[in-house]
């Protein structure tokens, strides 16, 4: 994988708890090799660990890494329940 791809931009940075931000495929792929092996090796992880990969070894340079970044995010939010959207959220959204 070329070092050019590995810094390829994810569509939308992505905002960890601790305040850091993933931008970058490289950032991505650091934050999970230092997820401790036994986290890293669970299947969310393993999932966006090969959709990290085939998007720095087969997206078009200069396009979006959208893939990863939603691979990234159902990892980190694996196991998480998720808030019902509220009555006014569903509403406004139609407007």
């Amino acid at each position: 994988m070329s070092a050019n791809r590995r810094g390829r931009a994810l569509f939308d940075p992505i905002d960890l708890p601790n305040g850091r931000q993933l931008a970058t495929l490289r950032n991505a792929a650091e934050y999970i090799t230092a997820l401790p092996a036994s986290e890293h090796d669970l299947p969310h992880w393993r999932a966006a660990i090969e959709v990290l990969i085939l998007s720095a070894e087969h997206g078009e340079p200069g396009a979006d890494a959208v893939p990863a970044r939603i691979g990234m995010l159902r990892a980190l939010n694996a196991g998480k329940q998720l808030e019902p959207v509220s009555q006014r959220s569903r509403s406004s959204a139609h407007i």
